[in-house]
């Protein structure tokens, strides 16, 4: 798609590889952050881990995810970039469309393919129409145009973006997409020096079911570590795969990432990860992957081949408060869905995400939906808050 205006022309691409489009080029519209030496505020739209996928084969032909890489360019030099992936299925998403799909298909539609601006697999709120420093709003608008005229030139049903910002949801709908907002877990870090004064900001009931949970994990019969950068080696990933598998075969039926993007993520990505593991006899017996931002962990999968009353509470939830507290990070995202986060002094918050539907009748449909729902994740949000574990006082001053 190209748009000229007097003296300048701005034009949106897809592109079936990253390969075509470059790290230095990519990165300095995902993360132009990380120029002054730091880390991005995500990984997960770095050219490093979306390259890890690619490599992998956890996305690509036969696994549902197409990637269309979308670049912007004015003048001939790309301003903004997005990925952007048509889908053959709704797996991997976490905001879930299934019943779109099936009402849309009974009233003898296709859904799918659909278009989808997201991070394959990974929940996390990030920015999604990446974008160089002083051309956010002409390349964020090029980005959705440029997808909605590829779904409409292809007659695809729908455009999704997902897991965007606040402020990305809020200019999508000003430019006439869908608003959705959905919810998940996250514990905010206040300024905390350790555990125990996090705990100390609970409920006393809630503070000494922690430390019970906590004991007994670590009675287990064996040691708990967090492993980092060098620290972590590849006898790590054979040990997490199995438990990775086991998750993946429960909960999807077959793993999304493949064997080998742990072997690639050894490579390029170490540094960028907290694998929390726990042996057991000299074997390790469950763990879980944690991935680190510039502000925030964000927590990803657990699996294990033996279980232990509360070491899924330990490694997931308390090992992770434990590292952002020593590293200095503002929150930890727990990953999608689990009301039980909220006992662990994780509390609800807003995820966004923008639609775009073809269809009139359809999208006036969803629009609809959309509206009540919005009402119902708001009650639910106050409502799940006023039950946590905080005292009262410390509740109404983090929200």
């Amino acid at each position: 798609m190209t748009c000229e205006t007097p003296n300048r022309t701005l034009s949106v691409t897809a592109h079936h590889s990253l390969d075509a489009i470059g790290q230095d080029t990519w990165d300095a519209c995902a993360c132009p952050e990380t120029a002054d030496g730091g880390r991005p505020h995500d990984p997960f739209t770095t050219f490093r881990f979306l390259k890890a996928l690619e490599a992998s084969g956890s996305v690509g032909t036969g696994t549902g995810w197409d990637p269309h890489y979308l670049t912007a360019e004015l003048d001939g030099e790309v301003i903004a970039c997005a990925p952007l992936y048509a889908k053959a299925h709704s797996q991997g998403e976490y905001i879930f469309d299934h019943s779109w799909a099936h009402a849309f298909e009974r009233a003898g539609g296709r859904y799918y393919p659909k278009l989808q601006i997201a991070v394959p697999f990974t929940p996390a709120t990030g920015r999604r129409f990446l974008t160089k420093p002083g051309f956010e709003a002409e390349g964020r608008a090029a980005l959705i145009q440029g997808a909605v005229q590829l779904a409409a030139n292809n007659q695809i049903s729908s455009m999704h973006v997902t897991f965007c910002t606040e402020e990305e949801a809020e200019a999508g709908e000003e430019i006439g997409l869908m608003r959705r907002v959905t919810q998940q877990f996250h514990w905010l870090n206040r300024g905390y020096p350790d555990f125990d004064a996090f705990l100390a900001e609970l409920s006393s009931r809630k503070r000494k079911t922690i430390r019970k949970e906590r004991r007994t994990a670590n009675d287990f019969g064996g040691e708990i570590e967090t492993l980092t950068g060098d620290g972590l080696r590849p006898e790590h990933w054979d040990a997490f795969w199995v438990f990775y598998q086991d998750t993946g075969a429960r909960k999807w039926g077959a793993p999304y990432l493949t064997r080998k993007f742990f072997d690639i993520a050894q490579e390029t990505l170490r540094d960028d990860i907290a694998l929390v593991l726990a042996r057991r006899d000299g074997r390790y017996v469950a763990g879980a992957l944690n991935f680190i931002g510039r502000d925030a962990l964000f927590g990803r999968y657990w699996g294990c081949t033996e279980h232990h009353s509360c070491l899924h509470f330990e490694a997931c939830y308390y090992r992770a408060i434990d590292f952002a507290i020593d590293h200095g990070l503002g929150r930890v995202e727990a990953g999608a869905q689990g009301e039980h986060k909220l006992a662990r002094g994780y509390l609800p918050s807003e995820c966004h995400s923008l639609h775009w539907v073809g269809d009139e009748g359809f999208a006036d449909a969803v629009s609809r939906y959309l509206e009540a729902e919005r009402r119902a994740i708001d009650e639910d949000i106050e409502i799940l808050t006023s039950y946590g574990p905080f005292r009262k006082a410390n509740v109404e001053e983090q929200e």
